[in-house]
C-alpha cells in the first residue's frame, strides 16, 4: 500500500514510517517541521514539506502519489498548553483534519487513519477504561480529538469514509536500535523527563501530587511502546475496505504503573539515580488510566511486545544516552 503519512517526522509517526517499511508498505511523508525532525526520517522515505490544510499540496500528493491510506499523527499534544491557547489547538487539531478530509472526499481517497487520545475519555468512570465508556474530554487538547472522532463517524455516514480512529495511552520507549525516539520541545513526558534528570540535563523531577488513591499515592497510568502503537495502526489495513466505516479502539497494555515505579525504572535500567521531589496536584489529573484492549486484540489481531515498562524504559534509555541533544 501507498500511505501517506501526515506529521510522520515526528515521534509517533517516525516510528510508524519505520514499521510501514518492514510490512512492505511505501511510506510517503509530509510534515511542517513545527515539531518532527526530518533526521528521523531515512533518507530513502519520500518526504513532503507542508501543511495538511495545505489543500492544494495534499491534491497534488494524493494524486502524484497515488496515495491509497492517510494516516494523521500532526495533532498538537500538550495538554496545559490546550488550555492557554485553544485556538491554535481548534485550528490544528480540528480544522487542519476537516480541511485534510475534504481533500481525501475530492481526490477519492476514503481510507483514513486518526491518532486519538485516551483525553477523550476525562476522568473515566471506571477502569480499566473499555471503549464504550462515556467519554467527557476535560481539556481543549482532548476535546479537539473527541471532535475529531465525530467528525469522522458523520463522514462516514455521508461520504462512505473508512475511518479508525486509536485511544493512545501513554506512547513511550524508542527504536530498538537506538537510532530514533523522543525529542520534543518542550519534553513533558514522564520517562524521558526522568531521564534527563537521571543524566543532569535538567533540575529534579516534580511529582505532582503524593495524596492519589494508588498504592504509592502517585498517579497510575498506562505506558505502551510506540512500536506497539504502530504495529496496531498498520493491522487496521485490512479492516479499512468497502464504505461507511468508523472504527475506534484503545492502545494500552492494560498494567498501569505510577510515577514512583517509573523512576525506579529509570534507577535501575540507568544505574544511575533520579533527584525528585513532589509538588501540588494538576488540576484535572484523574488517580489512574489504563486501557482495556480485548477489542483491539480480537478485531486486529494486535498483540503487546512490550509488556513490561522496564523494557520499554530500556529502549528509552537507550536513545537518549546515545543522542543527548536528541536529533541535533
Amino acid at each position: 500500500m501507498k500511505v501517506l503519512v501526515i506529521g510522520g517526522a515526528g515521534y509517533i509517526g517516525s516510528h510508524c514510517v519505520r514499521q510501514l517499511i518492514e510490512a512492505g508498505h511505501e511510506p510517503v511523508v509530509l510534515d511542517n517541521l513545527s515539531y518532527g525532525h526530518r533526521q528521523a526520517l531515512g533518507k530513502s522515505v519520500k518526504f513532503y514539506l507542508g501543511d495538511l490544510a495545505d489543500k492544494n499540496l495534499v491534491g497534488k500528493i494524493l494524486d502524484g502519489e497515488k496515495i491509497d491510506i492517510v494516516m494523521h499523527f500532526a495533532a498538537f499534544i500538550n495538554v496545559g498548553e490546550s488550555v492557554l491557547e485553544p485556538i491554535k489547538y481548534y485550528k490544528n487539531n480540528l480544522s487542519g483534519v476537516i480541511s485534510l478530509i475534504e481533500t481525501m472526499i475530492e481526490h477519492n481517497v476514503k481510507k483514513f487513519v486518526f491518532s486519538s487520545t485516551c483525553a477523550t475519555f476525562g476522568i473515566p468512570k471506571s477502569l480499566p477504561i473499555v471503549e464504550d465508556l462515556p467519554q467527557n474530554p476535560i481539556n481543549p487538547y482532548g476535546q479537539t480529538k473527541l471532535d475529531v472522532e465525530h467528525f469522522l463517524q458523520n463522514c462516514a455516514r455521508a461520504y462512505g469514509l473508512n475511518a479508525v480512529a486509536f485511544r493512545y495511552f501513554n506512547a513511550s520507549g524508542a527504536a530498538e536500535d537506538g537510532s530514533i525516539g523522543e525529542d520534543h520541545s518542550p519534553e513533558s513526558h514522564l520517562i524521558p523527563l526522568a531521564i534527563y534528570a537521571a543524566m543532569g540535563k535538567r533540575p529534579a523531577l516534580k511529582i505532582f501530587g503524593s495524596d492519589y488513591n494508588t498504592p504509592d499515592g502517585t498517579c497510575l497510568r498506562d505506558y505502551v511502546h510506540v512500536d506497539d502503537l504502530s504495529r496496531a495502526h498498520i493491522a487496521s489495513f485490512k479492516l479499512l475496505e468497502g464504505s461507511g466505516k468508523f472504527l475506534h479502539y484503545n492502545l494500552g497494555t492494560g498494567t498501569p504503573n505510577s510515577v514512583l515505579e517509573i523512576i525506579r525504572g529509570v534507577e535501575k535500567v540507568s544505574g544511575l539515580k533520579v533527584p525528585h521531589e513532589f509538588a501540588p496536584r494538576r488540576e484535572g489529573d484523574p488517580d489512574a488510566l489504563y486501557a482495556d484492549s480485548s477489542k483491539a486484540k480480537k478485531e486486529l489481531g494486535w498483540r503487546v511486545k512490550y509488556a513490561n515498562v522496564e523494557d520499554i524504559i530500556r529502549t528509552a534509555c537507550k536513545w537518549h544516552f546515545a543522542h543527548p541533544n536528541g536529533f541535533e
